[in-house]
């Protein structure tokens, strides 16, 4: 169970610094032929950055408001 767990919070992970990759090699110049411009480039990266992030922190929330490690700062509303 522990093994699907860190699976799950290296996936996004990885995803996100290739983000920041992406984010670094479009302000840089570097272009890479997947995308079809550099503009493009940037925002797939930003987008994986949030992503990858967003989702990380997701899973932590929800694994401490299952554990009531939160204390009741992030009560979902009724």
């Amino acid at each position: 169970m522990r093994l699907i767990a860190l699976l799950l919070l290296v996936t996004p992970g990885i995803i996100a610094v290739y983000g920041i990759k992406l984010i670094r090699d479009a302000l840089f110049g570097k272009f890479h032929p997947i995308y079809f411009h550099i503009a493009l480039q940037g925002i797939a990266g930003v987008l994986f950055v949030i992503g990858g992030i967003a989702f990380i922190g997701g899973f932590i929330l929800h694994r401490d408001r299952k554990r009531n490690l939160t204390k009741g700062r992030f009560k979902q509303k009724e």
